[in-house]
């Protein structure tokens, strides 16, 4: 009973923590945002569900060692976080380079799939591996069992999907849509400016792990 209680603390630790990180704001907020309102709620919502699916391959990733990889090999870290920050630097690039442009159903910016802009969002940020690899390790039980693991997963999951989905349903209102619409360009530039920013600042230190 006690190791039950334990376990399940555990998970409830994890959960808020890791809840309390999806809220802050950062390229996955600003990503969501801009798709439900330049699109649709549906199309916002499928990037939810990319980075939901992205968070849980990560979180899969961190379970099974990949942390470890990343510090016995520091070359794959630096690897992952320039090309983390390429993309994001691109997705920046695009969203700015569009932003005095009429909305139109189509994407724009070569990631006609939304669900794959929110997978490619998510795993192109190796920091979430190392997020997940920190509290998977302090934590977890050494020895989790089954039923831990799968809540676990299913936890990370829903965490990361049920807010982007507020995120997506919130931004794709009709009253928010029509703000958005007419600041549109604003609104896009300062999302580009700020996705550029972060960007280069993970490029910047990315030297670090040279």
């Amino acid at each position: 009973m006690h190791s039950l209680t334990a376990n399940l603390f555990s998970l409830f630790t994890i959960g808020l923590v890791q809840l309390v990180a999806v809220i802050s704001p950062g390229p996955s907020f600003l990503i969501t945002a801009q798709t439900a309102a330049a699109r649709s709620r549906s199309d916002g919502v499928k990037v939810a569900l990319g980075l939901g699916s992205g968070s849980l391959l990560w979180a899969l990733a961190a379970l099974l060692g990949l942390n470890m990889l990343f510090h016995a090999l520091p070359t794959l870290f630096f690897v992952m976080k320039v090309a983390g920050a390429l993309f994001i630097l691109w997705v920046a690039f695009q969203i700015f380079h569009h932003a005095s442009e009429p909305l139109v159903i189509e994407d724009r910016d070569g990631a006609a799939n939304p669900f794959l802009k929110g997978l490619l969002t998510q795993i192109s940020n190796p920091k979430v591996a190392v997020f997940f690899g920190s509290i998977f390790v302090s934590m977890l039980p050494a020895e989790a069992p089954l039923w831990m693991t799968i809540a676990l997963f299913a936890i990370v999951f829903l965490n990361e999907f049920s807010w982007y989905s507020i995120v997506a349903i919130l931004f794709g209102s009709g009253r928010i849509r029509t703000f958005y619409i007419g600041m549109k360009s604003w609104i896009d530039r300062i999302t580009g400016l700020f996705l550029g920013a972060l960007g280069l600042r993970l490029l910047w230190s990315a030297r670090e792990t040279a």
